[in-house]
């Protein structure tokens, strides 16, 4: 029975001198060059042929050691057969009937960005897009949540107001934008926005509707901006639910400072709430993203103006 392979680093199968990153289900457009490898090992010595005298001795002593590679072989083998648990690193590969799929490897694990490195309190890496984000006061690193691309979110939940479960007040999550040719960062905003809107306030990823359905929308900013030292597009939306009071959708849109300089999509939504934190906060979240070499941040254009 095959497996998915995990997200990991895997030979690119359009330019096999190249590595692409596999999120688990689908290729992205992050590539890097591989690690090198080590200097090949050196060949044995030669053996040159038994001396007369000695010849009866080594035959001896070389029938002796295969008996005694045998035996450990088969010693090793009950052993292996008698461990409760399967070594991570003993699974198979995947068939040959998932060619679009990468290779299995022990090492693919080991090599996957975390959702996020930084010991700092005050910010969250996303590895994967090559940025990190700044945890305002009132926010916290996301722990819990049910995908992997939540970075932040408010510290306390709620009862949704309509489908069982709970809510949060408010999240910031990332994502490569993959599954189309467009480049415009504000097309691509306009278009991403919309699906974040419907994510968090209409039907949700498994089917809820925490809200009663978006009852409607009004576009409140869209603007060029300057994220991490690159040019991007941000669009917000206040939209408004069948229960609850609603709340404001963010997207912005702009190209990674890492990798093949794939576009970035972080998304923002906070509910209409005296206990949500201030909406200028999402302000502050886009103008203190940065690449994860410290540079870039908000330039010419960085802010979004008064808030409606």
């Amino acid at each position: 029975m095959s497996m998915t392979p995990p997200p990991g680093w895997y030979p690119d199968p359009k330019a096999p001198s190249t590595e692409r990153w596999w999120d688990g289900a689908a290729w992205t457009q992050h590539r890097r060059q591989p690690a090198p490898q080590g200097p090949p090992p050196s060949p044995p010595a030669p053996v040159g042929p038994p001396s007369s005298a000695g010849g009866r001795g080594k035959l001896v002593a070389v029938i002796a050691a295969g008996v005694a590679l045998v035996t450990a072989i088969v010693a090793g083998g009950i052993v292996a057969l008698g461990g409760d648990e399967e070594d991570p690193k003993t699974r198979t590969a995947p068939s040959s009937a998932q060619p679009s799929a990468p290779p299995q490897s022990s090492e693919a694990a080991s090599s996957a960005p975390a959702p996020s490195r930084s010991d700092d309190p005050s910010r969250v890496t996303d590895e994967l897009n090559g940025i990190t984000l700044p945890v305002l006061d009132g926010w916290q690193k996301a722990e819990y949540v049910a995908d992997d691309y939540t970075f932040i979110t408010t510290p306390d939940t709620y009862d949704c107001p309509f489908d069982q479960g709970m809510c949060r007040r408010g999240t910031v999550s990332t994502h490569t934008v993959t599954g189309t040719d467009e480049t415009d960062p504000e097309a691509l905003a306009k278009d991403d926005v919309k699906d974040a809107a419907d994510r968090a306030y209409d039907t949700d990823s498994i089917g809820r509707r925490p809200f009663g359905g978006m009852t409607g929308h009004k576009v409140v900013a869209s603007r060029q901006i300057g994220v991490a030292g690159r040019a991007g597009w941000l669009v917000r939306w206040k939209v408004t639910t069948a229960e609850g009071a609603g709340g404001y959708v963010q997207s912005v849109v702009f190209p990674s400072s890492s990798g093949s300089e794939a576009l970035v999509a972080v998304r923002c939504t906070l509910d209409v709430s005296s206990e949500s934190p201030p909406l200028t906060d999402l302000d502050k979240i886009v103008k203190g993203i940065r690449a994860v070499d410290g540079t870039g941040g908000g330039g010419v254009g960085s802010t979004v103006g008064p808030s409606r």
